[in-house]
């Protein structure tokens, strides 16, 4: 929704923030039947509700169309009846998954006889920045509710329609169990001014996840006061080794590339080594003709139709049908231009050497490190945790994936019968 037809009657962010943070203390107390049992609710709601989320979303869609939206932006923004299903079914699987709250990580006794356990706790209110993606409101929202944490949202104007109609289902199935409708809070004002507010809430936010491009990503880093988890760019590598199995490579490299180009662990880079790039890149340019292809004079050699690449774009997450290509003479080469160009997000290697992959998994420096496998595997469904809300390309406090566990801390509980300090 475009700025100027946003509306005007909002509750003010710092209010929402109030209301959030006292949500969040019922919600730390909060039993895994009762998050559970509104998590269900919640996603029968959006079933029943789905037509007026596409309404909604289709209006965001017209109104991003008339403002010349790119293709990626339209992918990310728009609903469709198994998407909305797919929400529904998110909801479920978080419902579905062990509640990490109360759970002991580990426990010791002294010498003194003080009894000493770490718990894992909420981190009570989660502030999610965002763009585009409605179903972010969805997935976001369910995982801190299972966490025991506050949601606290944050979408941007072009998918206003949509966000405030989820958030409305959302809201409606956490009071049916007994939770607070603050529980899942939304800002409606799409102001820069407003994002600003938000970034700033120290006295109402633990921690602050932007999802979003690198303009988002900035103005995090120029403006926030508040703790946050950096969801940043995915400028992953695919790494072809020597003794690679080509066809595996091929299929690798196709996958990760175009099976859904607009994603942030898509592959953007390719590094190929000498010893077997006439064989392969020919067979992977005609494997992947509509991706346009920039590499060095190698490269172009042995595909004529690539462009020249330099720095600027080996350094680039393009989030389309682009492909930046590297030969190199060595493992050490590949591994050098991974960490110099990479985002810390997803990295491959392809290959049959146990101390080619050893090497690669230890030395290259990003949150998941792969071995004969695409990128696009680099997800918290994909690992197991069912929605996830983002992939940390930071190393304080989560890194990569970021499911139910990595929207707790922890804290000391200490048993003891009477002991004081000499």
């Amino acid at each position: 929704m475009p700025e100027d037809d946003a509306p005007t009657d909002h509750v003010p962010v710092a209010e929402l923030g109030r209301r959030a943070r006292a949500a969040s203390i019922v919600l730390r107390t909060a039993t895994t039947i009762q998050k559970d049992d509104a998590l269900n609710s919640a996603a029968e709601l959006m079933a029943q509700r789905s037509d007026e989320l596409l309404e909604a979303n289709a209006q965001d869609v017209e109104a991003a169309i008339g403002a010349g939206a790119s293709a990626t932006a339209l992918d990310r923004l728009a609903l469709t009846e198994r998407k909305v299903g797919q929400m529904a079914d998110g909801l479920r699987k978080v419902a579905g998954l062990a509640d990490p709250v109360g759970e002991v990580v580990d426990g010791w006794t002294r010498p003194n006889g003080l009894r000493i356990r770490r718990v894992r706790v909420p981190l009570g209110v989660v502030a999610i920045i965002y763009e585009n993606r409605p179903n972010v409101t969805s997935d976001a929202a369910g995982l801190c509710l299972k966490s025991g944490n506050a949601a606290f949202l944050r979408g941007s104007s072009s998918a206003l329609r949509s966000n405030v109609v989820v958030t409305a289902v959302l809201r409606d199935a956490v009071v049916k169990h007994g939770l607070p409708a603050d529980a899942v809070q939304l800002v409606t004002d799409t102001r820069h001014e407003a994002a600003v507010e938000f970034m700033r809430l120290r006295e109402s936010i633990d921690c602050l996840i932007p999802r979003g491009g690198p303009s988002l990503i900035r103005s995090i880093l120029d403006h926030a006061t508040v703790p946050y988890v950096i969801d940043g760019d995915g400028n992953c590598h695919v790494y072809v080794d020597e003794s690679a199995d080509l066809d595996m490579a091929l299929e690798i490299v196709r996958n990760a590339k175009v099976q859904r180009p607009g994603v942030c662990n898509a592959a953007e880079s390719l590094v190929v080594h000498r010893a077997v790039a006439a064989e392969l890149l020919p067979a992977l340019a005609e494997a992947i003709e509509g991706v346009e292809l920039l590499g060095d004079e190698a490269t172009r050699v042995l595909v004529p139709r690539a462009g020249v690449a330099d720095d600027d774009a080996y350094a680039q997450e393009f989030l389309d049908l682009r492909l930046s290509v590297r030969v190199v003479d060595s493992l050490d080469d590949a591994i050098d231009h991974v960490n110099r160009f990479g985002s810390g997000h997803s990295e491959a290697i392809v290959t049959s050497s146990l101390e080619s992959a050893r090497r690669f998994t230890t030395e290259v420096d990003a949150a998941a490190v792969l071995v004969n496998a695409s990128t696009r595997f680099v997800d918290g469904e994909e690992f197991g945790f069912g929605a996830e809300i983002g992939i940390s390309t930071q190393k304080l406090h989560a890194r990569g994936p970021m499911g139910l566990r990595e929207l707790t801390t922890y804290k000391y509980v200490v048993w003891g019968d009477g002991q004081i300090r000499g």
